[in-house]
């Protein structure tokens, strides 16, 4: 008599029925911190496990050098600690850097060649390093100074110019931290440029990793 319902209206199911405004408030939420957490650089987890390595290797080379009269340099256990941390370390930051920017088109991405020069940084420090050595300068310079801040002012100065380029002035502060912690090291003499290196190096990172958390807990979408 009255003919079928009309099943259209506002209380439809299906596909066609609305998104709940709860739902997409989550929605919206969730996506958003994943965007976030997507364009950092580095998880903060990351960076703790870096803080504790860098510490360590630091660490290992400061306790086999303390108490040295006349300086002689560290254990080779010691350098392989940190040869291994710096080649990881170098590798981790190239490939962090490259996978974060490997959407991105024109200025923002990690070229190849800023890629190479950042890898070959640290080799050609060590090179230097052969050369002071094979030059006769000082044990103290060689084994001491010299790694325990040239590779953290040389490599922070590239990296700052190249975060500085792409307008991310967080890393470019975080690679001039690096560069300060080098400056600093290099005052301390060839002993204690080991601890200032693996302190400074482990509270930045650190402080860093707290960053990035904090942004990633408090991160809010204005819409």
């Amino acid at each position: 008599m009255y003919g079928t319902p009309d099943t259209g209206g506002a209380g439809a199911t299906g596909d066609d029925a609305p998104l709940d405004p709860r739902q997409a408030a989550m929605l919206l939420e969730q996506t958003s911190r994943q965007a976030q957490r997507q364009f950092e650089p580095s998880p903060p987890w990351l960076l703790a496990i870096r803080a504790v390595l860098v510490l360590a290797a630091f660490g290992a080379v400061w306790f086999s050098v303390r108490g040295q009269h006349p300086y002689n340099g560290p254990t080779a256990a010691a350098v392989v600690a940190v040869v291994a941390f710096g080649v990881l370390n170098a590798v981790a930051t190239v490939a962090i850097g490259r996978r974060a920017t490997a959407r991105v088109r024109g200025r923002s991405r990690l070229s190849t060649v800023e890629t190479i020069v950042l890898a070959s940084i640290w080799v050609g420090v060590f090179v230097v390093m052969g050369a002071l050595a094979a030059a006769g300068v000082s044990n103290g310079v060689v084994y001491g100074v010299f790694p325990a801040t040239a590779p953290l002012i040389v490599a922070g100065l590239a990296w700052a110019v190249i975060m500085a380029g792409r307008a991310n002035w967080r890393a470019c502060g975080t690679a001039l931290a690096v560069v300060a912690v080098g400056a600093v090291g290099a005052f301390a003499g060839p002993v204690g440029a080991w601890a200032v290196g693996g302190i400074g190096l482990c509270l930045t990172l650190l402080a860093v990793a707290g960053t990035i958390a904090w942004r990633q807990r408090h991160f809010v979408v204005t819409l």
